[in-house]
């Protein structure tokens, strides 16, 4: 990554201050970083401490004749590998959707022929927003890619999607971008995420706490190392990865299906919740609460298996098939039985008792089990943990081909 350059565009919002620490993660990855910093921006971090982690002048003025001379602004805007925009704000990007050019950070990014990364951050509201969805659909369809955004406490004091990523995951997703090493190249991949509701009546569920942010991270990563990654995910408020297919179900027996319609592919990764049980009989409408009468019987049934139907899918089975055990107790013992009894190759490991943190939460400790082996992982972000996976996968199939 030494020769591979990035163009920082800092917006006008609070998680501007992250920025310092988000030029010094890309650095260490051996990116070079020049930055832009917006007058929004620049009441948030000063041009001395950007310029101070990432050695280089910062532009601020596009009206600078001493810039100008030195470096115009249309050789700025081309004279990196990737331009990134974080933080992202709902103004900028409503200005980038317009093809607005008012200032020097608008300007660059109506000039640049590079692609174009953004990391958004703004208000829950802002996030929510019909303008803010319809503008990221237009910038979608022009190939601009999307790093994150979170869901957390925001400065404002709300709770919510809209937080900016954090530097460390902002960084692994440029570098799995720009990695020209593209080891899954040729490869498909499916990979599964989220909980699944099952429908009780049309206004009652059976679900769980999973909030896909493990399952969206793998996808993420296997498509960075060249794979044609397809994601089926349940009702998450992820959004949906850069260069990933993406299939949108509620219930076990619709992500079975859509699963089923990917084979045959060379990688199954079923890291989605799937609810064991659905209600026997689904009502046609609301059951309603009767004073004084006992509350209804719930009559379960069993939902069908999707990692055991995958592992044992005959001709069209997966070369390779990872399934996930979250446990909250006895972690590898459990891990291990299923492993014998689903028929996959790998299980990943995790506990996810509420103490962990681990559901809903931007971390996760892993175990990574196979016949022979067990590797405990140390914790780290959700990003971190697909960026490995994936890694291994790949390690994976190049022993397979020597």
């Amino acid at each position: 990554m030494q020769e591979k350059r990035i163009l920082l565009i800092i917006s006008g919002g609070i998680a501007a201050y992250k920025t310092p620490d988000l030029v010094r993660r890309l650095r260490e990855r051996g990116f070079s970083v020049r930055c832009i910093l917006t007058r929004g921006g620049a009441e948030f971090v000063s041009p001395l401490a950007l310029q101070a982690v990432s050695e280089d002048r910062v532009y601020q003025d596009m009206f600078s004749l001493t810039d100008e001379s030195e470096m115009g602004h249309i050789q700025l805007s081309r004279d990196a590998d990737v331009v990134l925009v974080a933080p992202a704000t709902a103004n900028i990007i409503a200005r980038m959707t317009h093809g607005v050019a008012d200032d020097l950070a608008t300007t660059a990014l109506l000039a640049t022929d590079k692609p174009v990364l953004i990391a958004p951050a703004m208000n829950v509201r802002m996030w929510e927003h019909a303008a803010t969805r319809a503008n990221l659909e237009t910038l979608g369809a022009r190939g601009i890619s999307l790093i994150g955004p979170d869901e957390g406490d925001m400065a404002c004091g709300e709770f919510g999607m809209g937080r900016m990523s954090e530097p460390l995951d902002i960084a692994d997703q440029v570098l799995a971008f720009l990695t020209t090493n593209q080891p899954l190249q040729g490869k498909r991949a499916l990979v599964t995420s989220g909980p699944t509701f099952e429908a009780i009546d049309p206004v009652r569920f059976i679900g769980n706490r999973s909030s896909g942010k493990q399952g969206h991270a793998i996808a993420a990563a296997l498509a960075g190392l060249g794979a044609e990654t397809v994601l089926v995910t349940g009702p998450t408020h992820q959004p949906d990865p850069a260069g990933v297919e993406v299939v949108h179900i509620e219930s076990a027996r619709d992500m079975l299906a859509a699963c089923e319609t990917v084979l045959p592919c060379d990688i199954a990764v079923c890291a989605a919740a799937v609810s064991d049980w659905r209600a026997a009989e689904i009502v046609s409408s609301k059951i309603k609460k009767q004073s004084g009468e006992a509350p209804p019987v719930l009559s379960l049934t069993e939902n069908p298996d999707i990692l055991a139907t995958l592992s044992q899918s005959g001709d069209h089975r997966p070369k390779l098939v990872v399934g996930f055990a979250a446990e909250t107790d006895d972690v590898i013992a459990n891990a291990l039985g299923k492993l014998g009894r689903k028929g996959c190759d790998w299980i990943v490991a995790n506990d996810v008792s509420p103490e962990t943190g681990t559901f809903d939460g931007e971390a996760n400790t892993v175990h990574l089990i196979s016949d022979n082996d067990t590797e405990d992982w140390p914790r780290m972000s959700k990003s971190a943990v697909g960026a490995q996976l994936a890694e291994r996968i790949a390690a994976h199939f190049s022993g397979m081909s020597k």
